[in-house]
């Protein structure tokens, strides 16, 4: 009788345990967003479900262009109000001059999507598709390049304007493996661990590339002693206030040393600068205490620099900028006419 309470009471356990390590590798795996990306020289994530539900950016209006108030007409997507997860893979193009410049994307966007409306709306302006592992890809002319766009699921779309269709493919095997607990590429596999933790935004890998110019990274004008390939892992993390945290991985101590040297000099310039006259605006407040806020940090071959923010410093520096009109993306398909 002993035992046939022992055996239930055993098997109860040993699913239990399943679950609780199940659960445990899930929330400390990279979100299914970035795992689906293929092999990249960087990754960026931006949780904005979380940032929507802290900011409500989605309330904000946006004057919007006739083009793009087209595609939400057509295929129902708002952006703002829409996309939960949106992943970006970049790759380094080995000639800078080409369509795609020196850095072509690939995509991952996770939400409320009607599959319907958005494939006949591609359907429409595609000039070509194929299918691959049971999907379409729709082909889509772009300035110059190809973007490949693709359904991954009833909530998952997935694109990319790299020369060959190879890393869309990437995608679409990688989502008929996720229920394996694909681990996603390489990059991923090496560096998320080093993503702080309740990060709702994150970028590791070469994530300076898009801002490079004469081989190294620029900043509004400013050029920034990293060269372009620069191993960084950036994130933005909001907990009553938004922590940036760049941490730059050198070859060795001696660099990260001279790294932190340089940009506290450049900081300390900035600081100065901004001291010299009274603040203006609210924006210029805003970046006064940024500034001030902001640390640099040496910790063997690492330079870390970390930064602090209120959401009402952030919005004074966002409502500053002059109000553009909204495009699509850079690789989102045009409307068609």
């Amino acid at each position: 009788m002993r035992k046939r309470t022992l055996i239930p009471l055993l098997v109860v356990l040993i699913v239990l345990a399943a679950l609780g390590i199940s659960l445990y590798l899930r929330a400390n795996s990279p979100p299914e967003a970035a795992r689906l990306l293929p092999e990249a020289d960087a990754i960026v994530y931006i949780h904005l479900k979380t940032v929507r539900a802290a900011t409500h950016f989605d309330a904000t209006p946006v004057q919007r262009s006739s083009d793009f108030q087209r595609f939400i007409d057509a295929t129902g997507i708002v952006p703002e109000r829409d996309i939960d997860d949106a992943a970006f893979a970049l790759h380094r193009m080995a000639n800078p001059n080409g369509p795609n410049g020196p850095v072509a994307y690939s995509e991952v966007f996770v939400g409320s999507f009607d599959g319907q409306r958005l494939a006949k709306y591609l359907a429409g302006i595609a000039t070509s598709h194929e299918s691959y592992a049971g999907r379409d890809i729709y082909c889509i002319p772009l300035e110059g390049r190809t973007l490949r766009v693709t359904q991954l699921g009833y909530d998952t779309i997935a694109a990319s304007n790299t020369p060959t269709a190879e890393q869309i493919h990437s995608m679409l095997d990688r989502s008929r493996a996720s229920a394996l607990s694909t681990p996603g590429s390489s990059l991923l596999a090496a560096r998320y661990s080093e993503v702080p933790l309740l990060s709702q935004a994150w970028g590791i890998g070469h994530i300076g590339l898009p801002f490079a110019k004469d081989g190294y990274i620029s900043i509004l004008g400013l050029q920034l002693p990293l060269p372009e390939d620069t191993d960084l892992v950036a994130s933005l993390r909001y907990s009553g206030s938004v922590r940036l945290r760049v941490e730059e991985i050198a070859p060795d101590a001696a660099a990260a040393q001279h790294t932190v040297e340089t940009l506290t000099t450049l900081l300390n310039i900035l600081r100065g600068l901004g001291s010299a006259a009274e603040p203006h605006n609210a924006a210029d407040s805003a970046m006064r205490s940024i500034l001030t806020s902001t640390t640099l940090e040496q910790h063997k071959d690492r330079a870390v620099l970390e930064a602090t923010a209120s959401l009402e410093q952030i919005k004074a520096l966002a409502s500053s900028n002059p109000t553009a009109t909204e495009n699509p993306p850079p690789s989102a398909p045009p409307a068609h006419p």
